[in-house]
C-alpha cells in the first residue's frame, strides 16, 4: 500500500453548524505547514474557470494549492481525456458541431471528435476555444508543489481504463516525477474499480469516494486497499470521523466552497478539503482577505420555499447585499453555481449601502428589492448549495448552505 499522506489537522471534532454561519469568517493562519490541511482545486478550479481544462489546472496551480483534482475516461479509441460529465451537452458546443449527438455517451466520441469540441465558451467568452485535455496535459501543468488528484470517472464505461493510468503514471517521465514526490492520488467512488487499481498499481495513494460514510465495518474494509476516505462535508458526522481515522484513513471532503464551509470541514477534524476556488480558499487558510475590495456579498439563499420553488413572486432566491459604504451598480451582475446554472441582474439595480436585492429564479414583479429571472425551473439544490457571484469579470463572494 502507498505512504500514507501525513499532513494531518490538529482541530477538535464538533458539531459546528453551517447554516448559520456568519458572511466572513476569522481564521487564523496555521502555525506551520505541517498543521494547515491539505487543499485540492475541484476539477481544476471549477469555481473561476471552465472545469476540468488547461485554464482551470493553471488557476489551481496558481492557488499554491497541494493538488487539482481531475476526471478522467476513455475515448472511443482508447485516449485517456479529462471531463467529467457523461455526455458533452452541458460543458461543450456539442449540440453545434455534431448536431443530435449531445446526449450520447462521451465515451462515444473519439479523441479527433473530442479536440473539435470548445469546452470553455459554456463558462464565458474569455475562455472560448478551451479544448478538452489529454490526461498527460494535467501532468504538464502540475508541480512538486502543485500535484494532480486523478478520479477514475465511470469507469464502466472506459473498460481497461485502471491498466491506462497505471500506465500514464509509471511510462511518462512527467508523471513519474510527481509520483516520485508524492503528488499523485488516484480517486473514485466504484470500490470495483478502486480494488482493481490498488491491485495494478499498489504503490500510488488511492482514495475511496463516497456520498456518504457508511458503518464501521465497510470503512474498515476500505483500509485493505485505500489510504484515504473522499466524502461529502454535508453529510459528514463527528462519528464518521472517529470511524475513518479509526481505521488508519486520511478524511477528505468535497466539494467546499466557501470559507464558513471550509471551517466547519476543519473544525469537524477532517484532513483534506477539495474546492471549486482553491485560490479564495487558500487566502483563507492563510490568513488573508479572501475576497479583497469587493462591496457586495451574498448573505442568504432560499433554497427550499414553501410550495412550488419557481411560484410567482414567492420562490427560491439569492439574497444580495452591499456591505460597503459607497453604492454599488449590480446590473448585470451573474450568480452561478457548481453546475453553471446561472441567475443575472437586470439593468438599472444600484444597491445603497446596506441594501439588500432578492434575485429570484422565477417569475414575479420587478421592484428595487427584486429583480426575477423568469425561470421554469428550480436551480438552488434544496438539500444544500453553493453559488458565487459575479459582478463584470471579478468575483465578489461564494456562498454555500
Amino acid at each position: 500500500m502507498a505512504t500514507r499522506l501525513t499532513r494531518t489537522i490538529s482541530t477538535a471534532i464538533a458539531g459546528l453548524m453551517l447554516a448559520t454561519a456568519p458572511a466572513a469568517v476569522a481564521h487564523a493562519a496555521p502555525e506551520s505547514e505541517a498543521d494547515a490541511p491539505i487543499l485540492i482545486g475541484h476539477r481544476g478550479a471549477a469555481g473561476t474557470a471552465p472545469e476540468n481544462t488547461v485554464a482551470a489546472f493553471k488557476d489551481g496551480r496558481a492557488s499554491g494549492a497541494d493538488f487539482f483534482e481531475i476526471d478522467v475516461q476513455l475515448s472511443a479509441d482508447g485516449v485517456p481525456f479529462l471531463f467529467h460529465d457523461n455526455t458533452p451537452a452541458r460543458t461543450t458546443n456539442v449540440e453545434e458541431v455534431f448536431p443530435g449527438r449531445e446526449n450520447d455517451p462521451i465515451t462515444s466520441f473519439t479523441w479527433a471528435e473530442l479536440q473539435q469540441l470548445d469546452a470553455g465558451s459554456y463558462f464565458s467568452a474569455q475562455y472560448a476555444g478551451e479544448r478538452i485535455p489529454h490526461l498527460d496535459d494535467a501532468a504538464r501543468i502540475a508541480t512538486v508543489k502543485t500535484g494532480v488528484y486523478i478520479e477514475i470517472k465511470a469507469p464502466v464505461n472506459s473498460p481497461g481504463i485502471e491498466q491506462v493510468v497505471a500506465d500514464e503514471l509509471r511510462d511518462d517521465p512527467r508523471w513519474g516525477q510527481l509520483v516520485a514526490a508524492d503528488k499523485i492520488q488516484v480517486i473514485g467512488f466504484d470500490e470495483v474499480s478502486n480494488r482493481r487499481f490498488a491491485a495494478i498499481a499498489p504503490e500510488i495513494e488511492l482514495q475511496q469516494l463516497t456520498s456518504v460514510v457508511p458503518a464501521r465495518e465497510v470503512v474498515e474494509s476500505w483500509a485493505t486497499f485505500a489510504d484515504s476516505v473522499g466524502t461529502n462535508y454535508r453529510t459528514l458526522t463527528p462519528q464518521n470521523v472517529t470511524d475513518v481515522k479509526g481505521a488508519g484513513l486520511v478524511l477528505g471532503v468535497y466539494t467546499v466552497n466557501s470559507p464558513e464551509a471550509v471551517q466547519y470541514s476543519l473544525d469537524l477534524g477532517v484532513d483534506a478539503v477539495t474546492t471549486d476556488f482553491p485560490i479564495q480558499n487558500q487566502r483563507f487558510l492563510d490568513g488573508q482577505p479572501v475576497f479583497p475590495g469587493a462591496g457586495v456579498e451574498i448573505a442568504d439563499a432560499a433554497n427550499n420555499v414553501p410550495g412550488d420553488d419557481v411560484q410567482p413572486e414567492n420562490g427560491e432566491y439569492v439574497l444580495l447585499r452591499n456591505t460597503s459604504a459607497a453604492s454599488v451598480d449590480v446590473s448585470g451582475a451573474i450568480i452561478r453555481d457548481a453546475a453553471n446554472n446561472i441567475l443575472t441582474v437586470g439593468a438599472g439595480y444600484v444597491l445603497a449601502p446596506g441594501a439588500e436585492l432578492r434575485v429570484y429564479t422565477g417569475p414575479g414583479t420587478n421592484s428595487s428589492e427584486a429583480y426575477y429571472n423568469g425561470g421554469t425551473a428550480s436551480v438552488l439544490n434544496n438539500g444544500g448549495d453553493s453559488v458565487a457571484l459575479w459582478i463584470g469579470p471579478r468575483l465578489q463572494d461564494v456562498f454555500a448552505n
